[in-house]
């Protein structure tokens, strides 16, 4: 470990006394130091010494405009002076119906109604329950299942778990969860041979629909992250696999759910990923980038019709009963209006694919590289999969930890890299300039030519 007298290890030593950290092995903290982060400025995380990182993944996806970002602090500040928090039952505040109007203005046409939840996982668990409780509701009790994709991931809590597909997640809970019929994702990197990405869609949507011959009577909804299932290594497809999944949906008379939490808000090319095959989902959940990166918050977008199965008197039962206690905060909802102010005031999307582009051009030597099996990238996510073999795309061994190294190269030369796997990713805030894109793929490719030198 560095010098006790260090201020950074001093911190580290006082989180490790009390903190459980999530999505970590805390034994790793023996050996890899815990970087205590002070202050964010911009694109940049700043350490109790003074040492700068380029935060490369927007701190789990969250962080759109930069951190400490002015107009987006000015309004919780004024928010925080007003009106803090509310039950959200039986009340309402402007923020609130405020970020309610401006979210079906700016989603896929026939998303009316909003749900606030506090997260990702939660809206996940909303959009399930309000799924299956809408098929009750209409005298279809027998649908309670859920088709996924494999390799998808969709959040930690039990229902949100339920419908994921990565076993480091979800093979110790097991026993716990809900048991989903799996599709084939449609990911290009697992395409035939000379097979084009929208080839291999339209290859998974026949499989797809062969599933929902056989089960669609059980079938409340099928959930996916469109274009990019992220956790699950940042698998990437082509946008007719959702033009097709609407159409399926829509026949074999069972749900949409769009998982948006981490590429909504731009991060595709888009506002919203749906809108690259011209589809409004039943469901459309949003969180992570929906503040801008400073709060939690999430929502649940669906229709008029799922919510009028809902509307009937109290003693009916057909109430949809799923509250959280910070339903609709006041601050976080603030938050996010600073946030859908920016994109609405200034080019956000157009400097996003330039910046993409660019990021793009840096990166194509990698696709020469021969532990490199493939470079791929959506809007303002890019990956680079590192494989033990390139011809026959052989992975390295899981417990060899390549994506460590990298990580740990990246920390040591002032940039946050936080591979999944062996697969390097980035995903920066917007704010991000072409200079620090520079920076982030030079950092990565030493990372990686360290990470495989043996």
């Amino acid at each position: 470990m560095t010098n006790p007298t260090d201020r950074n290890a001093a911190l580290a030593a006082r989180d490790l006394k009390h903190i459980w950290h999530p999505c970590t092995q805390m034994h790793d903290h023996e050996t890899i130091p815990l970087l205590p982060i002070v202050r964010g400025e911009g694109a940049w995380l700043i350490d109790a010494e003074g040492r700068r990182y380029l935060d490369g993944i927007s701190s789990w996806w969250t962080n759109l405009f930069g951190h400490a970002n002015p107009r987006i602090a000015a309004a919780l500040a004024a928010q925080a002076q007003t009106l803090e928090h509310v039950i959200f039952a039986g009340f309402t505040h402007p923020p609130a119906i405020e970020l309610a109007e401006e979210l079906v203005r700016i989603t896929p046409p026939g998303l009316d109604k909003v749900f606030f939840a506090d997260n990702g996982s939660a809206a996940i668990e909303v959009a399930l329950k309000m799924s299956f409780h809408y098929w009750l509701n209409q005298g279809h009790g027998g649908k309670t299942r859920f088709i996924a994709l494999t390799g998808s991931y969709h959040g930690e809590t039990l229902g949100a778990l339920s419908v994921s597909d990565v076993a480091l997640y979800r093979k110790t809970y097991a026993p716990l969860l809900l048991t989903p019929f799996l599709a084939p994702s449609p990911d290009a990197w697992e395409g035939e041979p000379g097979e084009t990405p929208a080839q291999v869609a339209t290859r998974r949507l026949e499989e797809l629909r062969a599933l929902l011959e056989r089960h669609a009577h059980e079938t409340c909804a099928v959930i996916v992250e469109p274009l990019v299932q992220c956790a699950g290594g940042m698998r990437m497809y082509h946008p007719d696999y959702l033009a097709g999944l609407r159409r399926l949906c829509d026949e074999y008379a069972v749900h949409f759910i769009a998982d948006e939490i981490a590429v909504g808000f731009g991060r595709t090319g888009t506002m919203f990923a749906c809108e690259q095959a011209g589809v409004s989902p039943d469901f459309m959940c949003l969180s992570k980038g929906l503040t801008g990166g400073t709060l939690p918050l999430s929502a649940v977008l669906t229709t008029q019709h799922v919510y009028e199965a809902f509307y009937a008197e109290y003693a009916a039962g057909k109430a949809f009963l799923h509250s959280h206690s910070y339903t609709g905060n006041p601050l976080a909802c603030s938050a996010a209006l600073a946030t859908l102010a920016i994109f609405r005031d200034e080019p956000v999307l157009e400097r996003n694919r330039a910046l993409a582009a660019h990021l793009a051009r840096r990166l194509e030597p990698l696709r020469e590289h021969p532990h490199v099996a493939e470079v791929r990238q959506t809007g303002m996510i890019a990956a680079v999969e590192l494989v033990a073999d390139k011809a026959t795309r052989r992975p390295f061994a899981a417990e060899d930890r390549r994506g460590l190294r990298v990580y740990l190269h990246g920390l040591q030369h002032g940039a946050l890299l936080r591979p999944l796997g062996n697969v390097v990713y980035f995903m920066p805030p917007y704010v991000a300039s072409a200079s620090e894109l520079d920076l982030l793929v030079e950092v990565a490719t030493a990372g990686i030519e360290r990470a495989v030198a043996d």
